[in-house]
This record gives structure tokens, C-alpha cells and sequence, in this order.
């Protein structure tokens, strides 16, 4: 038993535990759950347009869960998330280009699509209250 070869001493892979947390990765992250969480907004869309298609009774049991204070805060969310994941994705087409790789422009592209998701759901959910208010 003495005489067995000693175990190859070998180089950790890096992976999230020993990295320090940086706005980009927690943005990277997050890019990846708001693109599986619009699959399910989207399956929330599909089920609002099969009862819409469906008739009246069935369209109204959807407009009732959708007015609910769920229903809005899941709408809420799909916004942002769709906003989110499209400005993350306009930051990551700028990457493509060769530009906004260094430090500061990358924590600006970063920021200004966190920001920008919000306020831009902000925007959204005003204006379609301003012109949706008349039609109930």
C-alpha cells in the first residue's frame, strides 16, 4: 500500500463559489430565469388567446383571474421580464459588435438595462392604464 502513486493534485474548474458576486453574473443569471419564465407567460398568453377564441363565458373566467391581484402581479412580472430579457439582449448584441467590453462601459450596459427594464415596465403599465381606462 505504501508504495501506490500519490493522486494527481488538479487545478479546481472555476465555477460560482469562488468567484466574488459582479453585477454581470447576477445579470447573466438573471437573463436565464426571465427567458424560462417567459415560457410560461407565454403559456399564460396562449390560454388568455384559446379563450378568447373560445367564447364569452370562457374568456370572462380568464379577464377575472388576469383582474385578480394575482393575475396582475404575474402580468407585472411578464412585462419585466420580457423587457428585461430583451434589453439583455440588445446589451448582448453590442458585445457581438466587439464593443462595451471594458469595465466601465460593461457596468453601464449592465445597469442601463436593469434600470431601463424597469422603468420601461413602469411606462407600459401607466400608458396602458391612460388608454385602457376608457374601455372599461
Amino acid at each position: 500500500m505504501a508504495d501506490m502513486p500519490r493522486a494527481v493534485e488538479r487545478p479546481l474548474s472555476p465555477h460560482i463559489g469562488i468567484y466574488r458576486p459582479m453585477l454581470t453574473m447576477m445579470m447573466s443569471i438573471m437573463h436565464r430565469i426571465t427567458g424560462a419564465a417567459l415560457f410560461f407567460g407565454t403559456l399564460l398568453l396562449t390560454w388568455w388567446l384559446l379563450a378568447a377564441a373560445s367564447g364569452p363565458t370562457a374568456y370572462a373566467r380568464v379577464q377575472a383571474f388576469m383582474d385578480s391581484f394575482i393575475g396582475v402581479l404575474i402580468l407585472l412580472g411578464y412585462t419585466w421580464a420580457l423587457l428585461f430579457h430583451m434589453l439583455g439582449g440588445i446589451r448582448h448584441l453590442i458585445w457581438d459588435t466587439g464593443r462595451g467590453f471594458g469595465p466601465a462601459e460593461r457596468e453601464w450596459l449592465t445597469l442601463a438595462t436593469l434600470i431601463g427594464s424597469i422603468g420601461l415596465t413602469i411606462l407600459v403599465w401607466v400608458l396602458g392604464y391612460v388608454f385602457m381606462a376608457g374601455t372599461r
